[in-house]
């Protein structure tokens, strides 16, 4: 039995919400803010119902809908009932045990296994009428006391619900009729799970690892050692008693006799003082001071993790907080998987779900490697009991790491989105393979390729994509240069910037080679902002009586699989004259600029090179005898200026012209220029 969906409405950033989970670990990723922890939050207080929800849980778009109304002159038709609803849609097989779910089966063919249970926090049409009518006498009493200057404002209608939201939100458990699909046929049709009195702790059990661990490595805490009597106690409350448990007990016995002994002699003097009061009659009481060394309680307190260094053991504390949060997680699921089995009276639940966030904190990025990668095994037996009870266990993990992404399995990944202010979208990675033909490999490679080298693009805000390693060595540099142009500029002219510089905003670099237009679904899946810079590539009939690489002005064409991907139809005469709107285009939510060489001081370069020359000649002449990079450095000398024919000559090798630039740099880059093409294309990158 496993849950193949969730969803949620109107919880806090989840206005419309839907996630589909694996069987075993769905990996959920996205930037701050897209409610990964919402997901955890709203799983908790329908199931486990350790807190309430608060008006605040509302998502804001529902809030203004409700006060909107309450506070509208008009009263409105009836309505469904409105507030948080979660589902679950729950999947079984002909191998499951179905004596905890049979009672709230709704279609008994024997060809439909999915089952939908309904958690909901909503006000009714009833209680809507009550609200309305009590808010208004309540606020009406509030004016009064203004009015008479006993208050200086009146309560705000959020204050007011903040207070008062249980008396009219209420909770109900359902389970709804479904199709084959796990479709809900009519949500009118359900069973009432409370006035059935059906418990759902039997069906699922929900367990987390907050982010917020209580993980420490000061002198006077010990995390690790207070969590192995805690697991000792989970594992003695289940099946899990083996020899060890019972050496453990036999021991605790034999050091009870011997205590006993040492404490007759110990306390002898106290209990004589005892006798010579009349506390004891001779003949008849006696007191004695034994052992009594309580194999639960002994732990706490008493036991110490320690780790090895050299000869040494060395107190837990003295332990890096990375190596404590992995020891400690460990020890965390651990805990929750004895929980999750249960005691010898009782049977695990026919579903277990486990949430993990956030296990790389603290942690160095091998580390995370190591986690991710060992997860699956040490969860992959799933809920399993000496006695022969099993379970599956089902287990989330939200994670701002790109180490964990690159070593996950493409399948498990969910990526959130927050496609409005307030509200979020999930989306699986594995959807993108059906927007790639099935005769190409495309798909593969965008699969290997973000899995293995650019995972960190899923938590960007922005991208840019670039061909080869000269703009991955030199763009950080362009990016600080033009802020600090940007900054000196804004100054004289007494302006605050309406954006944040370049190198503070999150933006991924993606080397994509001469593949950029493989990048186009997804950059539309991740829908962000992104800056394709590519070189214009001309090639012409140049005396050949073929199409080869040549200097723009004699090109007929371009020969660069961006420009022809991403401006198709676009003559060539008109590719060398788009102005920055004409090279943006819109795809999906993302907007992507197309930036390669313009005409810039009456000369159009066709590469990099050629363009960086162009309008540094007089730096790169000064420099020509220490750039690792060129050759034929007499050129530079005999009166050639065509930085066509310079760049063709003369750059040996690219990476190094481009560590070159870097290490004769002055200390704000001053004595060189960026290419307009680049300078142009990152300018309207900042921009939101």
């Amino acid at each position: 039995m496993k849950i193949v969906k969730i969803e949620v409405d109107n919880f806090r950033l989840l206005k419309d919400f839907s996630i589909e989970l694996q069987k075993d670990l769905s990996l959920v990723i996205g930037k701050n803010n897209t409610g990964k922890t919402s997901l955890l939050s709203v799983l908790d207080k329908f199931i486990n119902e350790k807190s309430k929800f608060s008006y605040d849980d509302i998502n804001i778009d529902l809030k203004n809908e409700l006060e909107g109304l309450i506070k509208g002159d008009r009263i409105p038709d009836e309505f469904d009932a409105k507030g948080i609803k979660l589902r679950l849609f729950v999947e079984y097989n002909e191998h499951d045990d179905l004596s905890n779910v049979s009672r709230v089966l709704m279609d008994l063919d024997p060809d439909n296994n999915m089952i939908v249970l309904g958690f909901e926090y909503t006000l009714s049409y009833t209680d809507f009428l009550n609200l309305k009518a009590e808010y208004n006498s309540f606020n009406a009493n509030e004016l009064a006391k203004v009015n008479l200057k006993k208050k200086k404002q009146p309560t705000s209608l959020s204050d007011f619900l903040n207070s008062e939201l249980d008396n009219y939100f209420k909770i109900h458990k359902k389970s709804f009729e479904c199709d084959k699909t796990g479709r809900i046929t009519d949500d009118k049709k359900f069973i009432d799970l409370k006035s059935e009195t059906i418990s759902i702790k039997d069906i699922i059990s929900f367990k987390y690892i907050s982010a917020k661990r209580d993980v420490t490595n000061k002198e006077k805490e010990s995390t690790l050692s207070k969590q192995t009597s805690t697991l000792y106690k989970k594992k003695e409350d289940n099946s899990e008693k083996n020899q060890a448990t019972d050496d453990f007990k036999d021991q605790l016995s034999e050091t009870d006799n011997i205590l006993s002994g040492i404490y007759k002699n110990l306390f002898k003097d106290v209990i004589k003082k005892v006798q010579s009061f009349g506390g004891i009659k001779l003949n008849e009481t006696d007191i004695a001071i034994i052992s009594t060394l309580g194999h639960r309680n002994l732990l706490e307190g008493n036991t110490t993790v320690v780790y090895a260094h050299d000869s040494q053991k060395l107190p837990e504390h003295y332990n890096g907080l990375g190596y404590m949060n992995l020891i400690s997680m460990i020890f965390e699921i651990e805990i929750l998987v004895q929980e999750f089995k249960r005691d010898n009276n009782s049977k695990p639940a026919d579903i277990n779900l486990l949430i993990i966030e956030e296990p790389e904190a603290h942690t160095h990025p091998q580390m995370q490697y190591v986690f991710i990668k060992n997860i699956k095994k040490l969860l992959g037996e799933g809920i399993k009991r000496d006695d022969g009870e099993k379970r599956r266990l089902q287990y989330i993990i939200t994670t701002h790491s790109s180490h964990i992404v690159a070593d996950s399995d493409f399948d498990d990944i969910k990526f959130l989105k927050a496609e409005t202010k307030n509200d979020v979208k999930a989306k699986n990675l594995s959807d993108l393979k059906d927007e790639y033909e099935v005769s190409t490999n495309q798909y593969q490679f965008l699969k290997q390729y973000l899995t293995i080298s650019r995972a960190e693009v899923f938590f960007a805000d922005k991208a840019i994509l670039i061909e080869g390693d000269t703009e991955r060595i030199l763009l950080p540099t362009f990016m600080r240069k033009i802020d600090i142009e940007e900054h000196y500029r804004l100054s004289l002219e007494e302006k605050e910037d309406d954006f944040p510089p370049l190198l503070s905003q999150n933006i991924s670099l993606i080397e994509v080679g001469a593949y950029s237009h493989i990048f186009e679904k997804f950059i539309e899946f991740l829908g962000i902002k992104s800056l394709i810079l590519t070189d214009i590539d001309s090639k012409g009939e140049i005396g050949n009586n073929k199409l080869e690489a040549c200097p723009v002005d004699q090109g007929t064409a371009t020969s660069n699989t961006a420009l022809l991907h991403y401006l198709p139809d676009t003559l060539w005469e008109d590719l060398k004259i788009l102005n920055i709107a004409q090279r943006t285009k819109d795809i999906g939510n993302a907007k992507v600029c197309i930036s390669y060489q313009q005409r810039e001081r009456e000369y159009h370069a066709r590469s990099f090179e050629d363009a960086f020359i162009h309008i540094n000649l007089a730096f790169v002449k000064e420099k020509k005898d220490d750039f690792q990079g060129l050759k034929n450095r007499n050129h530079f000398d005999n009166g050639e200026s065509n930085a066509y024919i310079l760049a063709k000559n003369c750059i040996g090798k690219k990476t190094h012209f481009a560590l070159d630039i870097l290490y004769h740099s002055n200390d704000d880059f001053s004595n060189w220029n960026i290419p307009s093409y680049i300078k142009e294309g990152l300018l309207w990158l900042k921009k939101d």
